[in-house]
């Protein structure tokens, strides 16, 4: 009886953690030029182009508005592999300090022209 409880509690837990993350919508797209005024930390999603690789996990990413640093961490690549001619579209926040703006990505993917 015991070794039953113990499975089904296992598998009750496991359960309650198999959600597949968020389903609400989703943050409207801002260009490059309207995430240079927004305040720090605040939450955007870019779409456009990684223009080039800048080292230590920041790359000028660009849109039609302009060019941005963003730095993506390397576990969040995932697999993913993209030049300067593919479309991504890039969730993270802005990280403003005195002298500069980046973007902090925390989600990264391949998305198809349109």
């Amino acid at each position: 009886m015991k070794k039953k409880f113990i499975v089904v509690l296992i598998f009750a837990l496991s359960a309650l953690n198999a959600q597949d993350g968020y389903k609400g919508p989703k943050a409207d797209v801002v260009t490059v030029e309207t995430t240079k005024s927004l305040r720090d930390d605040y939450p955007v999603t870019l779409r456009g182009k990684i223009e080039k690789f800048l080292g230590d996990e920041r790359y000028l990413f660009s849109d039609e508005t302009g060019t941005i640093v963003v730095e993506i961490d390397n576990k969040l690549w995932h697999g993913i592999s993209a030049d300067e001619n593919d479309i991504v579209e890039i969730t993270g926040e802005v990280d403003r300090e005195l002298m500069r703006i980046e973007v902090e990505a925390s989600f990264i993917k391949k998305v198809n022209p349109k």
